[in-house]
């Protein structure tokens, strides 16, 4: 089964300030994660840390059961890791995909073709240098899913596709989950996951503030209008507020967690970078 396991992991370049600092997290199976931060969090470190493309520099990160910096064949196997850019070779996409697929054992030729399809792909695409980077991208995240890793990390996927292939993007990534796969999405364009991940980490200034499934950030935090009068001085259970169209969009404690909210990702965002030692309290206990 796939896991990810975070214990006080701290990571640096050389000598300068930590990335990444005391991170601790576990990631379970049957989970689509939102993993969350500005442009310099370090949410790409941490996706290259896990695919042992980086090292620790202080903790342990174990990821299904293995050591990533060992890059064992297992391991590797197992794990597939979809960059933000990715160079794309002078190569046909049969070619590409018959030599890059010997090393997945599960990929799915069927599987890959149903992607494309979904994405409205050519049924014949030349050479992948040719393609427009939103092309490039749909082949990438369609050969990413149909590799069936237990776990599939993929930073920025959405960058370079248009509006509908981003609903074609969610459309997929939740038809490819199962009980067994783990599938960890890094982005900075928040919006682009609603509706998509039932958990969210959110990273700040090198450190972790969120670690939480959505269901819990419903029941901790509520997400309102209030209405166009509004007071000079908000309530103290206020955490983040913005103006709306129709007075104060807000995010604020939750006295009631019977009576739950629709999680708004992009304030939720915006409450725990704006609030952080708050959120912090409010969501101390990692995920399970």
């Amino acid at each position: 089964m796939a896991t990810i396991e975070l214990t006080n992991l701290t990571f640096r370049y050389g000598r300068k300030p930590p990335v990444l600092r005391h991170l601790s997290l576990q990631l379970e199976p049957g989970h689509i994660y939102g993993l969350l931060g500005s442009n310099g969090a370090g949410k790409s470190s941490l996706l290259r840390l896990m695919a042992g493309l980086l090292y620790p520099t202080e903790g342990q990160l174990r990821v299904n059961t293995h050591d990533p910096r060992h890059r064992s064949p297992a391991f590797l196997e197992d794990v597939f890791l979809l960059p933000e850019e990715t160079d794309t070779p002078s190569m046909t996409l049969d070619t590409y995909v018959r030599t890059l697929s010997a090393f997945y054992p599960k990929f799915s030729q069927e599987q890959f073709q149903t992607y494309l399809r979904t994405f409205q792909l050519p049924e014949t695409i030349g050479k992948l240098n040719a393609l427009s980077l939103g092309q490039r991208k749909k082949v990438f995240i369609s050969f990413g899913l149909a590799t069936n890793t237990s776990v599939l990390l993929m930073d920025e996927p959405t960058n370079g596709l248009d509006i509908p292939s981003k609903t074609q993007f969610r459309k997929v990534v939740s038809a490819a989950l199962a009980p067994d796969r783990l599938v960890l999405i890094s982005t900075h364009q928040v919006r682009d996951l609603d509706a998509l991940i039932d958990a969210v980490v959110v990273l700040n200034d090198h450190e972790m503030l969120l670690a939480a499934p959505l269901e819990r950030v419903g029941q901790r935090l509520r997400f309102e209008r209030l209405a166009e009068t509004v007071p000079a001085r908000l309530p103290a259970d206020v955490l983040y507020a913005e103006p709306g169209l129709r007075g104060q969009l807000v995010v604020r404690e939750n006295d009631d967690p019977t009576d739950d909210t629709p999680v708004d990702l992009e304030r939720l965002f915006n409450a725990a970078v704006n609030n952080p030692q708050r959120i912090k309290r409010l969501f101390s206990t990692q995920l399970p």
